[in-house]
């Protein structure tokens, strides 16, 4: 990145695109305002009030809550697909100019975005999301070409994420094995899966937690091992928002979000994983474990 652009956004720090592609993942700090933290926190309260009113993981369109039952903490929203769709602050971040900034000397100004997400780690539970690596949710496989160099992961970190309430595990240099097939597990959402990286001929002991101030943001690409750790605290839920964005020439798939470096509004929901968005796209219960467990 030149001088000029650090400049404009102090954030981007020099070497982060060459640390983003030598070791897998980068953070980038202070990227969002406390003000505009303030903003997503309350974006993240209505909408897992708006989860805790489902009885369990409920679809509408790309639109999901993940609602889990706990036997001591009860029903809980362990994380929320495009509620972008009906949340402006949500909206507004997914496709907000300094993202852009952040993309474009990755993938470049022609951009489609794959993945909204909101995760929250729920104390008492156990939850996390196992050790794995995103290839692995890129199906059909013909419709992202050149994964390793056209896919971008980012998170904002809603609450300071440290080792005590559950911040995310990477494994640093990881992603230049390739597709490694790692096994979650019957249990992946109940365990870190070290054993599976083991099996793969990587020290688990080399995991790393992602530290993350409110604000901050992290890059890691479709290789990169990485999984929820477990959240000891009392009452902090870890909250983190996803958005993922692959270069809109090497997919099929996914809603567009930069054309020619411009921001591209939401119109119309865009096959991306769920296979039956357009044979079942009204608001439903899924009863199959795969439709509950479906990620994008």
């Amino acid at each position: 990145m030149n001088a000029t652009a650090t400049a404009t956004q102090p954030f981007l720090h020099d070497g982060y695109v060459e640390e983003y592609r030598e070791r897998g993942y980068t953070i980038l700090r202070g990227v969002f305002t406390a003000a505009e933290i303030a903003a997503l926190k309350q974006a993240f309260d209505r909408t897992y009030a708006e989860g805790m009113t489902h009885r369990a993981t409920w679809r509408h369109q790309n639109r999901t809550f993940w609602v889990s039952e706990h036997p001591t903490v009860g029903r809980f929203v362990s994380g929320c697909q495009w509620q972008a769709w009906a949340d402006p602050v949500l909206d507004r971040v997914r496709n907000d100019p300094r993202m852009l900034a952040i993309l474009k000397p990755l993938i470049g100004e022609d951009i489609k975005q794959i993945i909204n997400q909101m995760h929250w780690k729920t104390p008492g539970t156990g939850y996390n999301w196992g050790l794995h690596q995103d290839v692995r949710s890129r199906t059909p496989a013909h419709c992202f070409r050149e994964l390793g160099t056209s896919y971008v992961q980012t998170a904002i970190g809603i609450d300071r994420h440290w080792a005590g309430n559950g911040a995310m595990k990477l494994l640093p240099f990881s992603h230049t094995r390739g597709n490694l097939q790692i096994d979650g597990g019957a249990n992946h959402h109940y365990d870190t899966r070290e054993e599976g990286v083991a099996k793969a001929g990587l020290d688990p002991a080399k995991l790393i937690d992602c530290e993350l101030a409110e604000g901050d943001v992290a890059l890691w690409g479709p290789y990169m091992i990485h999984g929820g750790g477990i959240n000891t605290t009392a009452d902090n839920y870890r909250r983190l928002y996803i958005n993922g964005y692959v270069k809109a020439a090497n997919c099929d798939r996914g809603q567009p979000v930069f054309h020619r470096g411009q921001p591209v509004p939401l119109t119309i929901p865009a096959l991306i994983q769920y296979e039956d968005l357009y044979v079942r796209p009204e608001p439903h219960y899924p009863t199959d474990k795969a439709s509950q467990l479906q990620r994008d």
